[in-house]
Order: C-alpha cells, then structure tokens, then sequence
C-alpha cells in the first residue's frame, strides 16, 4: 500500500457518513422470498451507492463518488427472515433424505456464547468413519474460508477446506459447528465416508446451509464509511499489506463494517470507535492527491500486470514482502515511464495485456501467492514400497541366442535356389502370413536379374504383379518376362505358382522363378490371391527390393560376444524392409520383440538399441515408400501394445522396456494418424497459406510423416512468434537435429522457408498449436502435455482439429490426481524448480501402483510416467542456477529428489532406496544440528556414487556390445557407437545425480574437515609420475625407476609394482585393506585424492619428476629437477628398490594329517594359528576365542604323493615348469588341478576325531555331501598358494615358492553381526598412543577383501578407551552372512617374516557360500544409536588394548562382534 493512503482514506470531505437500516422482507404467506438459507441481502433504498472500493496491488484506492456528496444515499443491509422450526429456541431445521435411506438433520440456531451461531448436524447411517468436509461462504463467492472457531479434531486439507470427524453413537452420528465471524453468510459442506471412501452428496451438489445475521445486528446502527476505510486499513496493515484482488478488497471491507457494527452493538459510541480509529491511523494523514496525478495515475491493474510480466521473466522466484513491494514500485516506474514520454494508457494496455496474461495475474491474486511458487503436500510414504528386486534372467553363456528351428520346406528350397545361382543374392525376405511362410529370393547370377517365390500354402496361389522404375509404382511386364501361363491386366499381371518337391522332405511347396532383362527396373510390387481372398503385408502391398545390397559386416563387428547375437543378425537382415517407412519399421519391431522374449535381457537390450539408433537418426526413416500416417499410427499401437504385455507378464524387463517405448510414439487406432494429412489441409485454408514451404510440408506429410514434423510444427511457431525471423527457425530445427540438408533428404523434399504475412499470425499460432496436439498423439507418447492429456481424457468439437475425438480418461485415477498434474504443468517451465520436482515425484508416486497392474490403458500410464521422468531430468539441468548460492541442505535435498526419480525408474532399486533412506536421514541430521551430519552424508555420498558406478557398469555390461555389433552391421556412424551407452546414461537421471553429488562433495569435506586427501601411509618420496587405469593391471610389472602411480581404479587386493614410491588414486580403499597393509610394510606412499580437480593436475604431470610431502590430512608435491635431487633423495629412492631375497625352510610332514590347539608349535602351523593358541585363558572372559584345529605342515605334499593322486601329481610337474618358463597362465591350470585332489582316509579319519574331541561339529554327519563342501574348501586354501597376487609377491621379494609350505587352520564361522580389524598403532600416523579400527557389518571378508566402499573408522586414545572419535561412517553398499559353518584359515611358512608380512596373500575358505546382502545403515544401531555405538566401539578398542599388552609390542587383530559379545579370530604382529 503506498503513501497516498492518506489522502485516499482519511480525507473526511471525500465521502459523507451512511447509514445501515435494517428492514425484513417476508411474502404474502410470512416465508422468505427464497430458500429456507436464504443468505442476508445487501440493498439500497435509492439507487445504488457510488462508493466503490478496491485493493489493487500494493496500495489500498477509494474512487471518488460519482454524485454529489449532499445526495449520497444510504446502504441498506436487510436481513432476509426464516422460518422459524422452533420459535421459543429461534432455531431453523431442515431434513434430508439421501440415497442409501441415509437421513440428515441440520439445524441452526443463535448459541448460549455471545454472537455465536451453532450448527448442529445429525446423520442417521451406520458408519463410525463420517468426516465433514466444509468451508465457510462470504459474499456469495464460491471459494471456501475457513471460521476461526473449529471443533476439536479440524485439520486443514490441502489449503481448500476443513475436515472435521462426526462423534459416533449408535446409529447415528453428530457434529456441533459454531460460528463467531460476522463476515460468514453460509456454511458449505460434503460427508465423507472415510472407511468406505464414500461421498455423501445433496443430489450430486454441495450441501448449503445459510446463516441468520446476528441478532445484536438487527437493530439500526449507524456507521460512518470514513470509519469502515480506516478499519479496512488497518485489517491490511495488521496482514502485512497483502496482495489483494477486486473481490478480496470488497471481502476486507465488509468484514471491517461487520467489525464495527459489533463494536456498536456492545455499547461503543461512534465517538469513542472515530477517537480510537484516529488515534491508531495518526501517522498516515496527508493531504489528498492533486487533479494532475489524478489524471495520470496508472491504473493499479496495469501495475499489477507489469510486475507479473516481471516476475516470470526472472523465473517465477520466491520473493519476500519487502521484495514484492520493491517489484510493484519497479513496474509502476517502468509504466510512468512510458507515459512520460508520451505514451498513452491504451497504447501501454495493448502492449501488455496478451493472451491470458489477466487470467494468470487474477489466478494468482485468487491464490493469495503472489510472487511465491506454489508447493503442493507431498504424502508421508514407507520407502521400502518403492522396493524392485526383479533380476533378470543372465544366462551362463555370455552368447544368447534365438533357439535355432528345423529349416522349413520353403527355407530349403530358397536355400537350394541361392546354392544354384552362385549365392549372387540381392535380396531375400521372409513374410510371416499367419501360419504360413512367403519367401522370396532376388539373385543376378551372370548380370541376369532372377526372382523367386515359394509358400508352403496347400490352396492354389495366384501372383498379381508389377514391376517398378520408381518405389511403389506399378509397371506392366513386357511379355518377354511374363512366365508360362501368365495374364497381362490393366496395370498388372497374374501367374499362378506351380507345386515344387523338396528333396528328402515330404513336404511340397508352390514356387514361381521370373527373370527380368530391364536393369532400369528397381523392385516389385505384389499381392497374393487364394481361394478368392486377397493376401497383403500387413494391410499394404508385398514390395521386394532390386537394388538392395546387404551391408558387408566392418572387422571390427567381432563375434557378438555379449549380445543375443542371431537376433541382432535377422535384425540387420530386416534392416532394409525397415527403411521404407516407420510402418515397415514397426511392424517388424513387433515380430522382433516377440523373438527377444526368448532372448532375455541382452533380446530385450538388442531391440533398444536398434529402435535408438532409429530415434537419433542413425538409420534411414523413409526410403521409396509412401504410406499413410493412419498405417504408421496403427503399426505404433500393434508395437506399443505389445510392448505393454510385456511389460506385465515381465517385470524383470521393465526398465528396458520403459526405454524401448521412451523411443516409440504412443500410436492410436481409428483414424488419428489420418487426422496428420486431413488436418494440415484446414490450416492452409483457414489460413490461405497453400503454397511454397507449407504446401512441401503438406506433401512431406502425406507422404510419410515422422516425428521430425513435431519439430517443423514448433520451428514455424518460434518462428511466426519472433516476428517472422527466419533465423528462430532454423534454430529450433538445428537445435534438434533437422538441419538443411535433412529437409531435403527426404522424399517430399522441402527447400522452400516459410514466407507468413503478419496478419495471418494470430490465426496460424492458433491451427499449429491445435496441430501439434495431433502430431504429438501419434509421434510423442512420452511428450508431457500429450501424455497428461491421453491419460485425463479429452474431447474436441470444432475448428477442424480433432473434430469429434473423445479419449476417455484412464480408470482408477487417484484422487485429485487431475489437480497434481494441472499443477505440474502450470510450473512446468518454472526456473525456481523445486516445487516443480516435488509435483512431478508425487505423480509419478501416486500413479506407481497402477503400473504394476494389468491394464488395458498401462501404455498410455507408462508414456505418462515416462514423460514425468523424463520432465524431472530437465527440471533439475535448469535448476542447477537455483543451487549456485544453496546451502548444503538445499542441494542433499535436490539429490534425494533426483535419486527418488531414479529409484521409481528402475528394476533392481534396493540399493538406491537405502541411499535415499541415508540422504533423508543426513537432512535430519543437518537441520537438527548434529556434530556428524556432514560426517555422515559424506559416506552416503560415497555409497550413492559406487551404486551409480554399478548402474552405470549395467548399461556397459547390457547395452554396449548391442550397440557395437548391430553398429557395426547397420554402418552406424563410429562415433554414436562409442558413445552409445554415454549417453543413454545422460538421457536419465543418474548423470543429473552425479552432477549434484560433485557439487556437494566439497561442501561435505570442508564441513566435516576432510580435506581434500586421504594419507593412508605417509611417507615422504620422490618419482616419475605414471598413469594407469587399473593398479591390477601393472602389478606384476617391474618399473625401471622410482615410480609415483596415479591410478585410476584400486579395489583393495592388489600387489604394488617394483619400483612404485606411492600410489594415488581417487578410489576409497580400506586403510586396512591388503594393498594399504602392504604400502605401509613397503615404505609406499599411499594416498586417496577427493578433489578431480588436483587428480587432474597430477595426471598433467605424467612423465615428470614430483616430490610427494605427505601429512596425516594432506599431500603436498612439487616438480623436482634432476640435477636437484639431494643425497637423501637417492637414498630415498635406493630404498624404493626391492628387499633382497627372504630365506624359507621347508616344512616336513610329521606324520600327522590333524592336530588340536594344545599341539602348536611353530614345526606344525604358522603365526596365525599359534598366536591364538596362545591367547587362549590369558584374556578377559569378555573376550571370546573360538575353538581351532589344524592340518599341519606337509599334508597338502602327503595328499599330493597319495596313490590315488598320481595323475594330478605328474599333472602338476608339466604345469610348474611351464610356470617356470613364465608362462602365468599355467597358474589358473594349477589351482584347478589341485581342486582334482582325493582325501585319503586317513585324513579324513584323524580330522573328525580331532574336530570332536575339541567340541567342533563334523561337517559329515550331516552328510556325505556336507563333508565333500569341507573338502574342497580345504584344497581351495592349498591352491591359493598359486594365486597371482601371492605368487608376484613371493618373486617380488625373491622368496624361493617351492619351500612356500600351507598349513590350514580350522574355526568355527561365528555368524557375526559386525567383524572388525583393529591397529593398536595408529597406521596413519603411526602414533602409538591410539588405537585405529575398522568395523564393517557381517563378515570380515568385506574388510579385507575387494568390496567396495568404506567401513566405519574410528580412533582411541589408550588413555581413555572409552572415548572413541570417529573419523567416516561406512559406505559399504553389501554385507556378508553366513549360515552356522565351518572356515578353513590359510596359514603358511610365508606370513610375518622378517621384512615381509605375507599376510592376506592365501585365501580363507567357508565350508557354505556367503550371502551377499544389500546393508540398510539407517535401520542399524551402530549408526543411529549413539550409546550403541559408543559401547561396541569401546569394547573394540579395549580389546586391541589388553592383547597389545599381553604381547608387549603393536597388535594387528581381526575379530568379531555377535550380539554384543566380541571375538578374537587372530592376531599378529602390527607391521
């Protein structure tokens, strides 16, 4: 409101005082005029009042009266009487009865409470559920207000109306309503059925009760209008100075008449009301405005418009009070502006006012939303309903095949003809006509043209035929070429097929062989006659092409490996058939795909690709061929059903098939793809526009229509929209891939550009919008508005556009769904996107339910979600400015919004509904201020990016050699080959994902002190910088100089090469994996990067020398020269060089194929099972120490010299000395050889006895099978002595392999609910006086192993263990789980030496297999329980402190956590 308020309404000689009189009208029979509820009339007893007063924008305007003060007339407010039921109470009563003998009492009387209304509601029907839904009514207008005073249990439902709960007695069920605001003429109401979902109506309308006026009212009162604008003042001050509309203005100003006419009532004198009124409006005096700024004030609606304009140009933001008063001033300057140089109001009124620009403002002054985006109430869902485990089916062969058929008695004689002519074949198809097969053979052996033709028909079959000089036309054939027999017609010819024998078959076939002389001829068109029916290809004529040649495989097709590889051949073979129109394409999409049934994933993965490269126009859309747009249309609704059924009766494929249709239009039966060609005819003459480039297009579009004309249709409006400039169009049609010489590649070429006057714009914009809506139905299934609308139902009568269609809406709809989607597409191009997406992900949530069953309509549901999908991708790209200046909540925000997308979208989602559960949690955290919330985010960070990695890996693994074989075989381009997959990612959300997770991840690691480096082992050195992918693929090699690595991808087991100083890598290994162990044992700096950035600038620096400076949080590195290195840094690098050779001493068998824990000694077993041997009885009890027996030294040889073995013994002599040789790969050989080892019995003998006596289970007696899994656990611990990364290590170090002796330590598997490693030296620091562990959940072969992710980690300071500071949470996406079983523990000569720790180089084998589990941390105490966590953590670190103390020196010690009881399973020294 601005300063002239003033002047406007507090200057007294504008208006003289009125006066309210009070009259009551009956009829003749003493009845109201109207209905019983007849609401209190407004009137005037002479002539209507020129007071009029509105609310425009930001200031309150009172215009002046139009007659002269001294005539004003008086308002009248005469209350319209009702009957009265019960005079004594002077209440009114009415009764109705409903449907269902449901009867409903209402009555309304004053209340016992001052000026309070009651309203009293009595439902007589059986339900215990009823709700009332209701809203008040001012001033006759239909929008719902809401009273003050509500019963106990009102919520607010949607902002649109109240809902109350009925109590419940008996059979019937009643509600009191009282009523306090002057201002509410009536209450309107429905009964809602909660437990039924059932509406109580009256007669399909609204119930509508009116309200009598108050009885204090009914007495003259008189109140000065001068006073009433004051009151209004103040009510809009007292609310902020809101936004009002004409009608809300008028509703403020009646309710501060009501208020004064109460205060009247109750004793106040208008002195007293105009003292206390003036006294509060002091400061807002001024003097009236003068004549000159009367004439030129801009009127309030035209400021109104102008700030909207505005406000949607800077993308709808968000503005506060203050913001909002600041743009209304804005615009009214801008007007001002204009009028100043000398522009009038009417030329300012037609430059704004366009289109439903006035509808939009008044909309949003309705919604009392001005300058705010609306956010709708997103519904409180269980994630876990969310949940997809549907896995599809993978095959043990990488190759899937077709199921290969008997070759028919037609394949067999084509066959024989092909054979017969040399193979000089030009084309060959295959027709499928119902039960029946057509084939036909094109060869030219000696230049000579020769077509066959075989059917297995029994009935006669006459050929009707021509040839063609252009595709499609129909040529008489000269009688030179006509066969014996022949009939030349008019345009045609006709030869019946003769019966022809098949060699070796029973079968008989009829055949035709024509020769064509003419090579101007290019094909052959045809059809079939049989028993007087005619027989066509799907509705259109049989064309076999002449001048097709099959496109030779390129070299690097390779063998299909990976793909369904006979499916993606026939797919080629029909390539050509395909070209000729999207009818040809589709209807061969159709056979294919049931083909791909059979096929599985990589059938279903191989039809995506194909219809991709069709989409990006990787392949040709129409060749030689005209066909109507309602063929096309009709051969989309065959594919896309078909693809519906599929989608129901396998949901294992969804998401492939979700893909596949994202590339097909939605199709239709009946005649809307006709509607393209009748339709474009009404816009060239409704608008005289037949010539030049409109009427190219009319012929483009008759020919063979394709989604390309969705965007010439757009390119024309952006055209004619900027004013006719050439240049807009060819913009849009660039910037979606149409470009000059595409419009002239197709067979109705056009290479005219539009050409419009200006008067015709109005009238095109017009047709072409109505025009795109039928392109879209045909072309755009998974279009937004298209798709809305298929699903909502709509119905056209006029203008020549869609005349008459009716879609009728998809059944089963949720409830105000059709509100949802309107609000989506309101905001659809919203800059401020949040609210946006929060729209979109509650549709897609609410339609969710029905896609999962049957359903006629799935389709047009499936292109909805899709295009919502599709819609939230976009939305979040736009949005990326909104996050520019967010804060970390804003953006974990956008990332759960983004991930939800992805979630619903895919078939195996389990891993990023735990994600998302961790994002929700980690907001939780940040916004109630928790210390780690930006700890903890950053693990669910991590864990979010190695499960895009895993989607991202599945596109690779399914989609890629699809798209390199049929590439290849189809000719497509190399570089939309390479990058096929690319971006079939980019078209989804997970690309979107990473962005926002790259956007975060720094903001997380200065929050939480991260930093951008992880040092897992801090050692100072210098070396040449060298890149590689993978640290697996080089750890066998042996560098020539000191070496920095800068790997790419390290999961966690390898080996560090020869020579190799450090190695740094944007990978999260375990600081207590195999490869960190062995980076601190080797002096290696190892160290983890976060920042792609300075990852980037160190691969920069390949080839040169660095000087790495580690800290325990940071690396620091510089360039060194050469000629600058120190003494001390040769010696450093010296000592990078390998250790000299570590002598072994052989172990002998002692006679003993099975010792107990008592028997230990070091000739027997090594570190592993002697030390804990030796904690047993010298911990605390709370300390548990599973039961051990051993097979020593020397048992593997023993076993190996067996009799029984003799075969695998010389087997694996030929092996060893290939391997001597260098030939690596003889090391997989020798571990299967091992596997083909017979267990004496002997062996077996001694181990159940040993195993017994020390109160362990035997595996046999739960079977002979059960014994045989322990058997082959125990030769697969003998043949880990052959691993690559154990044999490397042992040459590395010059260990002699042969005196490399195996002993196997046999445990009990404790099913642990966490395992843990603890160091009771700091390993990073290697601060002695702190303990550092890792706890991950399940077993610990998730720790140890190449799991990705990291554990939980924490430190301990020795002197107050039980204050353990965590330094991450675990990111670890899988747990292992085992059943009650046995573990068979390497345990060799070769571990813990002097100088080499050969720990973790064999494997440890359970008796059963592992469960891999998906791990939901957000339901695991250890991270959500404070106090837990602080307890088990304690007890950690306890442990590691007494065994460190019992053996006087650092401890390296794996253990277990089961319901809350620790366990020590082994312990070594810390090297």
């Amino acid at each position: 409101m601005s300063n002239s308020i003033g002047h406007n309404l507090l200057h007294n000689n504008l208006l003289h005082s009125t006066v309210l009189e009070h009259q009551s009208k009956f009829n003749s029979s003493g009845i109201p005029a109207n209905s019983l509820y007849q609401v209190a009339s407004v009137n005037q007893a002479e002539g209507k009042s020129s007071v009029s007063t509105k609310f425009y924008g930001t200031s309150l305007n009172v215009r002046k009266p139009c007659l002269a003060v001294d005539k004003c007339r008086p308002i009248r407010f005469i209350p319209c009487a009702v009957l009265a039921m019960n005079p004594a109470s002077e209440q009114l009563a009415r009764k109705y009865n409903l449907e269902g003998n449901i009867e409903l009492q209402v009555t309304v009387g004053p209340s016992n409470i001052g000026s309070v209304t009651e309203v009293n509601l009595q439902v007589f029907y059986e339900s215990n559920s009823l709700l009332l839904h209701w809203g008040g009514i001012r001033d006759r207008k239909e929008k719902w207000v809401f009273p003050s005073r509500q019963p106990d249990g009102t919520r607010n439902y949607k902002n649109r109306a109240l809902r109350t709960p009925f109590s419940h007695s008996g059979s019937h069920s009643f509600l009191k309503l009282e009523i306090d605001d002057p201002a509410i003429q009536a209450i309107e109401f429905l009964i809602f059925d909660e437990g039924q979902n059932k509406w109580i109506k009256n007669n399909g309308r609204n119930f509508h009760v009116k309200l009598p006026m108050k009885k204090e009212l009914l007495q003259n009162i008189s109140v000065p209008e001068d006073l009433v604008q004051v009151q209004a003042y103040l009510r809009w001050e007292r609310k902020g100075k809101q936004m009002y509309s004409p009608e809300q203005e008028k509703e403020e100003y009646e309710a501060a008449r009501f208020e004064l006419l109460e205060e009247v009532a109750k004793g106040t004198s208008i002195e007293d009301l105009r003292a206390k009124l003036t006294r509060k409006s002091d400061g807002h005096e001024t003097k009236g405005p003068s004549i000159h700024e009367i004439n030129n004030k801009i009127p309030e609606e035209l400021v109104q418009i102008q700030a909207y304009v505005r406000w949607e140009k800077a993308g709808k933001p968000n503005y506060s009070a203050d913001q909002q008063l600041r743009e209304f001033e804005e615009a009214r300057k801008e007007l001002q502006s204009e009028l100043e140089k000398g522009v009038s109001l009417d030329e300012i009124r037609n430059k704004i006012v366009k289109g439903d620009i006035q509808t939009k403002v008044s909309d949003q002054l309705k919604k009392k939303r001005y300058f705010s985006a609306e956010r709708i109430q997103r519904k409180k869902r269980d994630l876990m309903q969310l949940l997809n485990k549907h896995s599809s089916k993978t095959l043990d062969k990488m190759e899937i095949s077709v199921e290969t058929k008997a070759s028919t008695a037609v394949e067999l004689f084509i066959k024989a003809k092909e054979e017969q002519d040399g193979n000089s074949v030009v084309n060959k198809k295959t027709y499928k006509l119902a039960d029946k097969e057509l084939m036909v053979l094109v060869t030219k052996p000696a230049g000579k043209l020769r077509i066959y033709l075989a059917t297995d028909f029994t009935e006669p079959v006459t050929l009707h035929w021509a040839l063609s000089k252009r595709a499609g036309e129909w040529l008489v054939p000269s009688s030179s070429v006509l066969p014996p027999g022949s009939v030349s017609l008019d345009g045609a010819a006709e030869t019946q097929l003769t019966r022809s024998y098949v060699a070796d078959l029973p079968y008989q076939v009829q055949s035709l062989q024509i020769e064509v002389g003419d090579d101007n001829f290019v094909g052959m068109p045809f059809v079939l006659l049989s028993n007087g029916n005619w027989i066509k290809n799907k509705g259109s004529d049989f064309y076999i092409d002449f001048s097709y040649k099959s496109k030779q495989v390129q070299k690097d097709a390779g063998d299909g490996k990976g793909t369904a590889k006979a499916l993606l051949d026939k797919t080629a073979e029909m390539e050509s058939e395909a070209q000729k129109s999207f009818m040809h394409r589709f209807n061969i999409a159709v056979d294919l795909v049931e083909q791909a049934k059979d096929a599985g994933e990589l059938g279903f993965a191989g039809i995506l690709v194909w219809m991709r490269f069709m989409a990006t126009r990787q392949l040709i859309w129409n060749k030689n061929y005209n066909v109507k747009p309602r063929e096309i249309s009709k051969a989309q609704d065959r594919l896309t059903d078909l693809l519906q059924s599929i989608y129901t009766s396998h949901p294992e494929y969804r998401e492939l098939i979700r893909m596949i249709m994202s590339t097909v239009g939605r199709g239709g039966e009946g005649d809307v793809g006709q509607r393209i060609r009748d339709e474009i005819l009404v816009i060239q003459r409704n608008n005289n526009c037949k010539g030049a480039m409109m009427e190219e297009w009319h012929q483009k579009l008759h020919n063979n229509t394709s989604p390309d004309d969705v965007i010439i249709c757009q390119a024309l409006m952006d055209y004619i929209k900027s004013d006719m400039d050439i240049n807009v169009y060819w913009k849009t049609l660039n910037e979606n891939g149409i470009t000059k010489e595409r419009l002239l590649s197709y067979d109705r070429a056009i290479h005219s550009e539009p050409n419009f006057r200006r008067d015709q714009r109005d009238g095109l914009l017009r047709d072409l919008g109505n025009y795109m809506r039928t392109l879209k139905a045909v072309h755009s299934g998974a279009d937004l508005e298209s798709a809305i609308t298929n699903c909502m139902g709509y119905r056209s009568e006029g203008q020549g556009f869609m005349v008459g269609v009716q879609i009728n809406p998809v059944s089963n709809l949720p409830s105000d769904f059709l509100e949802l989607l309107n609000f989506v597409l309101e905001h659809v191009e919203d800059r401020n996107v949040e609210a946006l997406l929060e729209g979109l992900l509650e549709a897609r949530q609410e339609i969710r339910p029905l896609l999962s069953k049957s359903n006629d309509r799935l389709k047009d549901l499936l292109f909805l979600d899709i295009a919502l999908e599709s819609s939230v991708r976009t939305a979040i790209e736009r949005g990326y400015e909104e996050l520019n200046n967010a804060g970390p909540e804003k953006i974990m925000y956008f990332i759960s919004l983004v991930l939800e997308n992805l979630a619903l979208s895919s078939d195996d989602n389990e891993d990023f509904l735990y994600c998302l559960k961790g994002w929700n949690e980690a907001l939780g955290m940040s916004k109630s201020k928790s210390d780690h919330w930006a700890l903890y985010a950053k693990s669910v960070l991590d864990r979010t990016r190695l499960s895009l990695a895993s989607k991202a890996d599945w596109y690779q693994r399914v989609l890629q050699p699809s798209a390199v074989y049929l590439g290849s075989r189809l000719s497509v381009d190399h570089w939309a080959v390479d990058i096929f997959t690319e971006e079939m990612i980019r078209a989804g959300s997970a690309a979107a994902l990473s962005l926002l997770l790259n956007r975060l991840d720094p903001v997380l690691r200065k929050t939480a002190n991260l930093g951008s480096w992880q040092v897992i082992s801090p050692v100072e050195v210098v070396g040449y910088v060298a890149v590689v992918d993978e640290l697996l693929t080089v750890q066998d090699k042996s560098y020539d100089r000191p070496t920095i690595l800068v790997a790419r991808h390290v999961k966690g087991e390898e080996e560090i090469p020869d020579s190799t100083v450090a190695v740094l890598t944007p990978d999260m290994p375990d600081v207590l994996s195999h490869v960190s162990v062995r980076a601190r044992n080797g002096k290696v700096c190892f160290a983890t990067c976060f920042d792609p950035n300075i990852l980037a600038e160190l691969q920069a620096n390949e080839g040169k020398m660095l000087r790495l400076k580690p800290t325990s949080a940071d690396v620091v590195y510089s360039e060194v020269e050469e000629t600058e290195l120190t003494d001390s840094s040769s010696a450093k690098l010296k000592e990078a060089s390998p250790s000299s050779s570590i002598t072994l001493v052989k172990k002998q068998f002692s006679g003993r194929y099975a010792i107990t824990s008592e028997e230990f000694t070091n000739k027997m077993v090594g570190a592993k099972s002697r030390n804990i041997a030796y904690l047993k009885g010298k911990l605390p009890s709370w300390i548990g120490i599973p039961t051990s027996v051993a097979l020593p030294f020397g048992v593997f040889e023993k076993v190996l010299s067996d009799n029984r073995n003799q075969a695998v013994a010389k087997k694996l002599l030929v092996l060893k000395k290939k391997l001597g040789e260098d030939e690596y790969s003889a090391l997989r050989e020798i571990r299967e050889t091992v596997l083909q080892l017979e267990a004496p019995p002997q062996l077996v003998q001694e181990l159940k006895t040993k195993m017994r006596s020390s109160g362990m289970p035997w595996p046999g007696d739960e079977g002979e099978q059960r014994w045989e899994q322990a058997w082959m656990a125990i030769k697969k611990v003998w043949a880990s002595k052959w691993n690559e990364r154990a044999y490397f290590s042992t040459r590395k170090v010059k260990l002699d392999h042969e005196y490399l002796c195996m002993a196997v330590l046999v445990q009990e598997v404790i099913n642990a609910d966490y395992a843990f490693v603890i160091h009771t030296t700091n390993p990073s620091t290697g601060d002695s006086s702190e303990i550092y562990a890792e706890v991950v959940k399940g077993l610990g072969e998730t720790l140890v192993g190449a799991y990705p992710g990291r554990a939980l980690s924490f430190v301990t300071k020795k002197s107050n263990l039980n204050a353990p500071q965590v330094l991450g949470y675990p990111s670890k996406p899988i747990g292992l789980f085992i059943r009650p079983s046995i573990i068979f523990r390497s345990d060799s000569n070769g571990e813990d030496l002097e100088g080499y720790a050969g720990a973790g180089l064999y494997d440890s084998v359970p008796m059963d297999e592992e469960e891999k589990v998906l791990l939901d941390y957000s339901s695991d105490p250890l991270i959500m329980d404070g106090n837990f966590r602080q307890s088990i953590l304690s007890s950690i670190a306890r442990a590691g402190h007494e065994i460190e103390e019992l053996y006087g020196s650092p401890q390296d010690i794996e253990g277990v956590i089961k319901e809350g009881k620790l366990y020590v399973v082994q312990t070594r020294p810390q090297m």
